[in-house]
């Protein structure tokens, strides 16, 4: 009997330490990455033209790994990815984030890796007509990311409450069509039917730059200062079975921000060869130091989003703070 418990014991210790190396193995595996369009994007493309990550995963001991990229229209498809495990962190605007983030409390529990960039956001239209939100009729259309879920969507929604007053947030959603901002930039100056665009840098500077297209509103008015525009998020799970992944992750990110900081031109150089973009480089420069941008890993005013979320409807469930929505890893930030 003592020697069956013995060969029992062996074989059982034998199966957890194969179990053990598996999954040691399982995090060095491939990492999923996904970025949208813009120049909130921008230590995302650092990363991945630099192989950022490959470095600091490597020098975390995970040896070679295959880093994918995809580009996707919206933080709603990114949600959609990162649930079907089609990506290991997903990236975009807040509110498609905090809709996943408080969707999944208790379950996968999906948390912000960290701030990606904060940036205001314009909504612009070719209409002479419109001078405030209150001018907007149903023959306008107002193109965005992704309708309902996307951060202009919720700016669109703050913007149609301070104008006609509490209860009124969803005024406005029936003249929102989702397209990526290349394409609403593209119809909007095509002098098609949609003729307005809650955009995003470097789209909002772009058509601004061309006669008869105003600015409607900032974000930034919106909200009552500066506020996180973009960022990451991933499952508890998959930061529990990838520690080293993670942190290599942070790591990178950390770097692509120095990049930007010492030589924003080079990036803007970059910029526009990844994107094919036929802008200046002096252009992107520009849009990339303007006045109230910053790549900064600190989130910014993301509980003053969630409260409006929650006060409209959007999410069951508001956080106490910001650090109930991010990873502890940057709970200790400057500027939190």
């Amino acid at each position: 009997m003592k020697t069956m418990r013995y060969l029992i014991a062996i074989l059982l210790s034998g199966v957890l330490a194969f179990a053990a190396a598996g999954r040691a193995m399982a995090e060095g595996g491939e990492i999923k990455m996904a970025q949208q369009y813009g120049l909130a994007f921008l230590p995302l493309m650092v990363m991945q033209h630099y192989k950022l990550l490959e470095k600091h995963v490597k020098a975390a001991g995970l040896g070679e790994v295959k880093v994918s990229w995809v580009k996707l229209a919206s933080g709603g498809v990114m949600n959609d990815a990162l649930l079907g495990g089609d990506l290991s962190f997903a990236s975009g605007g807040v509110p498609p984030f905090i809709t996943l983030w408080a969707k999944t409390r208790g379950s996968l529990d999906v948390e912000g890796v960290c701030a990606m960039a904060a940036m205001p956001l314009y909504l612009n239209t070719r209409n002479p007509g419109i001078k405030s939100v209150k001018d907007f009729t149903e023959r306008d259309k107002i193109a965005l990311p992704a309708i309902k879920v996307s951060n202009q969507a919720m700016f669109l929604q703050m913007a149609a409450e301070q104008a006609f007053g509490e209860g009124s947030a969803h005024k406005l959603d029936s003249l929102t069509v989702s397209l990526s901002h290349p394409d609403a930039m593209t119809a909007m100056l095509s002098g098609g039917e949609i003729n307005s665009h809650f955009s995003a840098p470097p789209f909002q500077y772009q058509e601004l730059a061309v006669p008869g297209i105003h600015s409607v509103v900032s974000s930034y008015d919106l909200l009552g200062g500066a506020h996180t525009f973009a960022m990451v998020w991933t499952t508890a799970k998959y930061r529990q079975q990838n520690p080293k992944t993670f942190a290599a992750f942070l790591a990178a990110f950390e770097e692509a921000d120095a990049i930007i900081a010492r030589d924003n031109r080079g990036v803007a150089q970059m910029y526009l060869a990844e994107t094919k973009s036929k802008d200046t480089v002096e252009n992107i420069q520009k849009f990339i130091t303007a006045a109230g941008s910053e790549f900064v890993m600190t989130p910014k005013n993301t509980v003053k989003q969630a409260d409006f979320m929650y006060r409209v409807g959007t999410i069951k469930l508001k956080p106490a703070s910001w650090k109930e929505m991010f990873f502890p890893e940057i709970h200790q930030l400057p500027g939190s």
